[in-house]
């Protein structure tokens, strides 16, 4: 059986992102965006055995969500995800039971190592390379395969990518049609390996420009929104295929 992850956060796009990224890894994801309705999945499904909760919620604080789960299920491992300025919360937190945090703008893949990290402190048993699918993202005739981290061209060519290029696109491509602003991207791209910072999501966008559009000077993909971010322009497509 998968582990049951439960991911708190009020940003629909870091929940969607995270639930791609862990649902990849073999686990069984369920996301909800307040802190009550939080406290009433927990209560109401047993199966959960990790909670991803986000300190800063709508409408109750995390660290009080928190306080109530550890009455409902004092064993359910919880994970906080915090803004960087909150480091008086993180202290709070940890000293109420919290297992581990997360500062956000993070890398996904530090929150899986993470979550499972946790997991396997607590006994419960992870898969490792287990996969049985590898979910695909398809638009306009290009592949971006998510199990290999590759992108190929419609003539079925690999097209290299920097790390920060292929999580851009991902991020830009799975809220395809969506606008994203710069601090979202920062947020879904943000790797602990390099700083990032306002202007890194300008250049990024430029060189992938360079890459997937016909004419990078006329972009019909990614396409900016004066004053507000940027836009994935096309019609994408999920699935999934044999590993």
């Amino acid at each position: 059986m998968k582990p049951a992850v439960l991911i708190v956060d009020d940003d629909t796009a870091i929940c969607a992102l995270l639930q791609d990224v862990l649902s990849e890894h073999v686990f069984a994801v369920t996301t909800c965006h307040t802190g009550q309705e939080a406290i009433r999945c927990v209560e109401e499904r047993p199966e959960i055995a990790l909670v991803l909760l986000d300190m800063m919620l709508p409408d109750i604080n995390g660290l009080m969500v928190l306080q109530q789960v550890q009455k409902i299920r004092p064993t359910l491992p919880v994970v906080m995800l915090t803004g960087i300025s909150s480091e008086s919360d993180v202290v709070v937190g940890l000293e109420m039971g919290a297992d581990d945090y997360i500062c956000k703008p993070f890398n996904p893949r530090v929150v899986v190592a993470r979550v499972k990290a946790v997991l396997r402190r607590g006994g419960v048993p992870v898969a490792e390379g287990g996969v049985t699918q590898i979910c695909g993202l398809s638009f306009n005739g290009w592949h971006l395969d998510t199990g290999r981290c590759q992108l190929r061209d419609p003539q079925q060519q690999t097209i290299d990518l920097t790390q920060g290029e292929y999580s851009l696109l991902l991020a830009l491509a799975q809220n395809a049609r969506r606008v994203l602003s710069r601090e979202q991207l920062l947020a879904l791209t943000h790797s602990d390996s390099i700083e990032v910072f306002d202007r890194t999501i300008d250049v990024l966008i430029m060189r992938l420009r360079r890459k997937i559009e016909a004419n990078p000077h006329q972009p019909t993909l990614i396409k900016t929104i004066r004053g507000l971010g940027y836009v994935f322009a096309a019609d994408v497509q999920h699935h999934d295929k044999a590993a």
